[in-house]
């Protein structure tokens, strides 16, 4: 089976431009596992490409424009393919670059060699690229071109091989072994590749499902509270109200069932408010900001202190909310990644209506740019919920520990 110049065309056209690269590797399993096959083919290819090189030097007989021709165009596509592969930049390129530039230096190799000087025994320098040439196509084309490749490159090689040898007898046994080892090795090389995409795909994807059935249940949980925080305050308030408009024989009777139901529909719509909006607007002291940090302490059983800095100050009740949870989850990383080390929260204010609460802890502190993507405690449960009541969060962290700052202004 060889390769053609129609499949060296659809192989060409298969290198995405530089504007794609990376394109859909949303699914960070995948991408690690790319850059592992990356870096194993960088090593194995500088590995073989040295060993060419020599025996293509050594075995020089005249430095002549085609022997020339033939180095640069195997040898230049080969080294952009190993630094592609090494820095992770261009890899698919530089790969599909090698992969069918290696193929058309087969294809010129009976007409730049000089046959009187080649043996059966001695085999040529571009031989030990074959199966680079598979491994170029196994990180570039889709893996009906792999295939195509780790099949035909072999054949490719053997027609070269029989015809610098004037398809002599001499020549048949040696390159039948030689195409014999290349095929079933590029078909392993292939075949694993295949096989460790494969499963990272499988990781990802059982990752996703996990992600959308924790947030089903998530919004489960959350609309059954709903639900019974409603059926609770139609009972309670609600029923109550009818039950005494139904009663009211009085005129102050009907007054009273009038203040009762113009109760419910407050505390009704203040509940609805407080769903949507994780709170509502009425001031909350910093006093039960800190009382609430105080018990989130002691239900982790923690020996820290929440002290209380400047003049006394209020935020809406969404915004206190916000920064409570923001600092619980701050507590939380500081209880489960520094041990609870150092820990102190401070609560301070220079303005009626300004509030910062900080977390400190002196733990080993950590690299926030080797988060992973899947990582949310910090994006979501930090960041964006104090973005969200348009406050402000700053995280500094080294090897002395960690300081997270949560501050609030009114605009």
């Amino acid at each position: 089976m060889a390769v053609d110049a129609r499949t060296i065309r659809e192989a060409w056209g298969s290198i995405p431009s530089p504007g794609l690269v990376g394109a859909g590797m949303e699914r960070f399993t995948g991408q690690r596992m790319e850059r592992i096959l990356a870096i194993v083919a960088a090593i194995g290819s500088a590995a073989l490409g040295v060993q060419a090189l020599l025996a293509a030097i050594t075995r020089l007989q005249v430095l002549d424009a085609p022997h020339l021709a033939m180095m640069i165009l195997v040898f230049l596509p080969l080294l952009w393919m190993i630094l592609a592969c090494l820095t992770g930049q261009w890899a698919k390129q530089a790969c599909g670059a090698f992969a069918v530039m290696y193929v058309l230096a087969l294809l010129l190799w009976p007409v730049v060699v000089d046959r009187t000087i080649r043996t059966p025994e001695s085999q040529p320098w571009i031989f030990f690229l074959v199966n680079i040439g598979v491994v170029a196509a196994l990180l570039a084309f889709p893996p009906r071109l792999q295939f195509a490749w780790a099949i035909g490159l072999p054949f490719v090689y053997g027609w070269v091989r029989l015809a610098q040898g004037d398809f002599t007898q001499s020549f048949w046994i040696t390159t039948a072994f030689d195409v014999s080892f290349t095929l079933i090795l590029g078909l392993v090389i292939v075949s694993l590749g295949w096989m460790f995409r494969q499963v990272a795909n499988g990781v990802d994807d059982a990752r996703s499902r996990a992600v959308q059935s924790y947030a089903s249940a998530a919004g489960a949980t959350a609309a059954e509270e709903e639900r019974v925080a409603m059926a609770a305050l139609m009972h309670d308030s609600v029923l109550a109200a009818l039950i005494a408009a139904e009663r009211a024989d009085s005129e102050r009777e009907r007054t009273l069932a009038v203040a009762m139901a113009r109760e419910a529909l407050t505390r009704l719509a203040n509940t609805e408010a407080s769903i949507a909006q994780e709170g509502n607007d009425e001031p909350v002291s910093r006093g039960q900001i800190v009382a609430e940090l105080r018990r989130t302490l002691s239900e982790h059983g923690a020996d820290a202190v929440v002290e209380e800095r400047g003049a006394p100050a209020a935020v809406p009740g969404r915004v206190a909310r916000a920064i409570v949870l923001a600092a619980r989850q701050a507590i939380g990383n500081a209880l489960a990644h520094a041990g609870g080390r150092g820990l102190h929260v401070v609560a301070e204010s220079d303005a009626a209506d300004r509030l910062t609460v900080i977390v400190v802890d002196s733990g080993p502190g950590f690299d926030p740019d080797a988060i992973g993507e899947d990582r949310l405690g910090i994006r979501a449960s930090i960041v964006a919920r104090m973005a969200a009541v348009a406050g402000s969060s700053e995280i500094e962290t080294d090897a002395e520990g960690t300081t997270v700052r949560l501050s609030w202004e009114a605009s």
